[in-house]
């Protein structure tokens, strides 16, 4: 038995070291590395799970051409030259009845590694396809940190057990990034106060010393108004403020007088006096410390959330301070030169751009050229993607020709023309940063690929030389581009060489601000006055008496893990958390199945009483699929496509429902 190195591919911010326990060419254990310097040594609970997954039997082997109608699931075996010359073949037919443009990519974060995750965009502009915007997740608080901050790296996570006042803001850390829960658990030990604003009480605001629950998309209400206190009190730090902060007087006099306490406490159902004690806390505060979630990013004003929200420590001078200041994003994507993998200067012309967001819009709608082609490697749109009834109608298309590359015939691959078998993080080489911390990794092949899978890399390098591309990328190796990649980041000699063997390198920021103006931009130029504008539809329509909030799973993530029937059982089916008044005045029982309906669609869910739901919300946890629901439509299914204030994000939490007993 043999334990190796590795990294979590997941889409999470703690990208976790492995120790992968391999013996007679199977994974008997998966656990967390005792060296990483950040997740030391324990993982998820999902994670646990991840040999099961590798070694399933329902594991695609070989390519897969469809037999039957879309979404049937019936296939073919055929061989790799087979499908290469069908899709190049189909390809080349689009190309010249339509343009390179009516060939639409679709991938996201079903791999994180900087490799496989990019690994098709050389491809995609080589051959002149339509560019997909990726920002089903965190443009919108990408956005509203950048106004302020611009490039900066978030503060260290690390740093935080130096902290006195710990807010987790929008967050549930106990499903999505347990290594800085521990951080946070460590800091209060040291005496921190662990604070948790979120919509309803999660399993991380069981575990804080004061849990504050706001109206649904009413954060930057809520910023606005601690700002107000600390101004009024005289809880700013006037030297940092006039060192390192342009735009505050304006904010001071322009904006902040607008929300007072008591405004603040009718726009966020927050009392005033939890809002003038918070705001006292965090002005006296020693090192205050915000962790910034993506959760309320995800409505109609969720980039302004952000904006104000980054904006708040530095009212107080945390910015400055060792313990202090925020994490949204650790920013350290800038320390990679991704060009060497996404090669932009292939494009031989520009070309549009589609928003994935709206992919059932793109897909049905009268596009000139009309998508006639869709690629999906390292997603499932039809589970996780809005306004899923428009994206099953286009993927049911006779004329759409649709390829997927995947290990598991997920709902997307349902309707597939031809499905790839793919390759599991430990079948293929990557590098992986995060999100959460301030890390680098690389990780090796540690297992043969089964069958015929192949990853990412090695796909694209074979639909390159099958369509005649001669760029010498294509025809370089995933062990070659690593290194590549490696060797783009500024390291010590020391660090690039355990970094190449596959050991955890700490990535060192910039000191300072990186905005053009050096400084911390309150008021950025050309984005107008923050502020809090309340949603168009905020009245409570009697049709759709629910807010619904769509949330992190604990033993899923995404559409990953709900392959396994051993964890659908655990979790005993799609759920909804409903408050106790709501179910008796509607006639809701624990463990039965309801309708959840708006005018976009329906679903079916299981009723879980839960007092952690204030009344009028409604909580659903995880993106079940489809073929795994009963009505074969999940919680996208209610879900629209409009998109965020900025970023151009999605916006699943801004939706009404109602809920109806069977």
């Amino acid at each position: 038995m043999t334990a190796y190195h590795s990294v979590c591919p997941f889409d999470c911010p703690d990208a976790c070291g492995l120790l992968v326990e391999v013996n007679d060419g199977r994974i008997t254990e998966v656990r967390g590395d005792p060296e990483h310097p950040y997740t030391r040594g324990f993982i998820c609970a999902k994670m646990r799970y991840y040999g099961k997954l590798v070694h399933s039997p329902e594991r695609i082997l070989t390519p897969l051409k469809r037999s039957g109608p879309k979404g049937s699931g019936l296939f073919t075996p055929i061989s790799w030259t087979e499908a290469l010359e069908t899709i190049a073949g189909r390809w080349q037919k689009i190309m010249a009845d339509y343009g390179s443009e009516a060939i639409l990519p679709y991938s996201y974060a079903g791999v994180m590694g900087l490799l496989q995750r990019n690994a098709g965009h050389a491809f995609f502009h080589r051959l002149g396809a339509t560019e997909l915007q990726r920002t089903i997740c965190s443009p919108a608080a990408e956005a509203g940190w950048q106004q302020v901050l611009g490039a900066t790296w978030g503060n260290d996570p690390e740093t935080i057990v130096a902290s006195d006042l710990v807010i987790i803001w929008g967050m549930d850390p106990a499903a999505t990034s347990i290594h800085f829960l521990s951080l946070a658990q460590q800091a209060r030990k040291n005496g921190a106060l662990i604070v948790v604003i979120d919509t309803y009480r999660t399993r991380t605001a069981a575990l804080a010393d004061e849990a504050i629950l706001v109206r649904p998309g009413s954060d930057a209400a809520l910023a606005l108004g601690l700002m107000q206190v600390l101004v009024t009190e005289e809880m700013v730090d006037k030297d940092f403020l006039a060192a390192h902060v342009l735009g505050y007087e304006e904010l001071r006099d322009k904006v902040l007088p607008l929300y007072t306490p008591d405004r603040v406490a009718t726009l966020t159902g927050v009392p005033v006096a939890t809002i003038v004690n918070l705001a006292r806390a965090y002005g006296l505060a020693r090192a205050p410390f915000i962790r910034i979630g993506y959760g309320f990013s995800r409505h109609r004003g969720g980039g302004m959330a952000v904006r104000v929200i980054a904006s708040l420590p530095a009212l107080v001078g945390a910015y400055g301070k060792h313990g202090g200041g925020a994490l949204q994003s650790s920013g350290t994507g800038s320390a990679v030169r991704l060009e060497v993998v996404t090669r932009p200067d292939l494009r031989r012309k520009p070309v549009r751009a589609l928003n994935m967001v709206q992919l059932g819009r793109a897909l049905t709608g009268s596009l000139e050229p009309p998508v006639m082609s869709l690629y999906v490697y390292h997603g499932n749109p039809a589970a996780v993607a809005p306004d899923q009834n428009r994206i099953l109608a286009g993927l049911r298309r006779e004329d759409l020709f649709t390829v997927v590359h995947e290990r598991f015939l997920t709902d997307t691959a349902l309707y597939a023309d031809i499905i790839l078998p793919a390759t599991f993080s430990v079948e293929q080489e990557d590098l992986y940063r995060s999100y959460g911390h301030y890390y680098v990794q690389r990780s090796r092949a540690i297992l043969p690929p089964p069958g015929e899978a192949k990853s990412n890399w090695q796909t694209f390098c074979l639909l390159a030389r099958a369509l005649g591309f001669e760029e010498d990328i294509f025809r370089r190796s995933e062990a070659e581009m690593v290194a590549a990649l490696i060797k783009e980041i500024k390291l010590e000699a020391e660090d690039r060489k355990a970094l190449a063997g596959g050991r955890p390198v700490k990535l060192k920021p910039a000191p300072g601000f990186a905005t053009s103006t050096g400084k911390i931009e309150l008021l950025p130029a050309g984005a107008g006055l923050p502020g809090y504008r309340e949603p168009e539809d905020g009245h409570i329509d009697e049709r759709y008496p629910f807010q619904l909030l769509t949330a992190p799973a604990h033993f899923a993530l995404n559409s990953n893990f709900w392959q396994l029937e051993e964890l659908r059982q655990r979790v005993g089916g799609p759920w909804v958390l409903v408050n106790p008044g709501d179910c008796q005045c509607r006639g809701l029982v624990e463990g039965a199945w309801a309708q959840v309906a708006n005018q976009r669609g329906s679903c079916l869910l299981r009723i879980k009483v839960s007092s952690d739901v204030p009344p009028g919300i409604a909580v659903v946890p995880g993106v079940w699929w489809c073929q795994h629901s009963p009505g074969g439509h999940n919680i996208n299914s209610v879900i629209g496509d409009e998109l965020t204030d900025l970023g151009g994000g999605s916006t699943f939490n801004d939706h009404r429902v109602d809920i109806r007993p069977l």
